[in-house]
């Protein structure tokens, strides 16, 4: 490496395609007191935060392959004392002899601090001088123009940070975007109906569904609500949606998907309890040559099943949420049917507002109604009701008509 760029006022870094350490300047790795030999090869993973490993393989990775850079992203590594170390970090893709490499440029984020300290210092000085009248007209107007000098720092400073909120909030709208990419089409046939709804209280939400067609009779529904809402929350559904959506995708049964998605949440956190998430989980298996629904509730608002007589019947939980205690075995729960059934999912921001009551109405009053229409009368009465109270959570609903 270049003298200049191994010693130079910033971390320099280059990563392979798959996250692998190739290169890393003397000043990066004076900052995390490591020696190269260390990290070479190494993936970033091993020194970075938990929440920056979500963090780059969620949106780091997708927005270097999107956007064909990163523009100061906020990222925290970890130094080989285990010290958090935030860093500002730019990043380019480079193709090297055929080999897809990544340049990162990091800037350490205390500098901001240093400055304010600083400046309180230089203005106590000052206020010392006055006062006490001990010191010269000369060294107090060599401190009032230091104080100047860290003023204009930090309005520099501010003038950056407030140039970063703009990018952060263009990410997040980014982010939203990719988030709702994931979300899955309508599926109208002559044996099944659905038809879902999903409104996030931010930019980024903490509810996330899923469903699919498995062969010609079997159909694979799931709904998740994360604790919380916004940016954490959203990691870990992303990193649920893409479990879940590839074992029921697989047709694996219920019970597994369930047993893995709560392993994937213990092992998400094993490391740090401060950043520990749980989730509301129900999955389902809708089987119309067989006329039974397969079921998990694990925490989760009771699901509400109309029977082709208009009777109602609660699909409740049996089970605590996912990821809270470990060892859990799963039973599933199964649910014979007739045509002509009815069944909502939904999560805790829609009763929110409604009650559990006004969705059994809502059901026994408009039985012979389409679910898109029905569709969009919840949705009428949720935006009614939200006018009278704040919005404060995530709100998404599934209604399925079975045929």
């Amino acid at each position: 490496m270049d003298e200049h760029l191994n010693n130079a006022p910033c971390g320099f870094l280059t990563l392979s395609e798959n996250g692998r350490i190739l290169v890393m300047n003397q000043t990066l790795l004076n900052l995390l007191d490591y020696r190269l030999d260390q990290l070479n090869g190494e993936h970033i993973n091993s020194i970075l935060t938990v929440p920056a490993q979500l963090f780059f393989q969620l949106y780091f990775v997708p927005l270097v392959k999107l956007e064909k850079k990163i523009e100061e992203m906020h990222i925290s590594f970890l130094s080989n004392t285990g010290k958090e170390i935030p860093v500002i970090i730019n990043a380019l893709p480079r193709n090297r002899n055929g080999q897809n490499q990544i340049d990162c440029v990091l800037f350490p984020m205390h500098k901001r601090s240093e400055y304010e300290n600083e400046l309180l210092l230089a203005k106590k000085e000052a206020e010392a001088a006055l006062l006490a009248k001990e010191k010269a007209n000369a060294e107090l107007e060599a401190a009032l123009k230091d104080l100047k000098s860290k003023q204009e720092e930090l309005l520099e400073l501010n003038k950056q940070n407030q140039a970063y909120k703009i990018n952060t909030t263009k990410e997040l709208e980014l982010a939203r975007k990719i988030q709702e990419t994931s979300l899955t089409e309508p599926i109208v046939n002559d044996q099944i109906k659905i038809e879902s709804f999903y409104e996030a209280s931010n930019e980024l939400s903490g509810d996330i569904y899923g469903f699919y067609q498995l062969d010609q009779h079997r159909y694979g529904i799931i709904l998740l609500d994360v604790m919380g809402h916004g940016i954490s929350s959203a990691l870990i559904t992303m990193s649920l949606h893409s479990l879940f959506q590839r074992l029921i995708s697989k047709g694996v049964k219920t019970e597994a998907v369930m047993k893995e998605l709560d392993n994937h949440l213990h092992r998400l956190f094993q490391n740090n309890k401060e950043a520990w998430h749980y989730c509301t989980a129900i999955n389902l298996l809708i089987d119309t040559k067989e006329k039974k629904i397969d079921y998990i509730n694990a925490g989760h608002p009771p699901a509400l099943w109309q029977d082709s007589n208009g009777e109602l019947h609660e699909l409740y939980s049996k089970m605590p949420p996912l990821g809270t205690f470990e060892g859990l075995v799963f039973k599933t729960n199964t649910l014979p049917y007739t045509d002509g059934g009815r069944l909502l999912l939904y999560t805790d921001g829609v009763t929110d507002p409604l009650g559990p009551d006004q969705l059994n109405n809502l059901l026994r009053d408009n039985q012979s109604m389409s679910i898109s229409n029905l569709k969009e009368k919840m949705k009428q009465l949720l935006s009614n009701e939200i006018k009278m109270y704040t919005k404060s959570d995530d709100q998404c609903f599934i209604l399925v008509d079975l045929t």
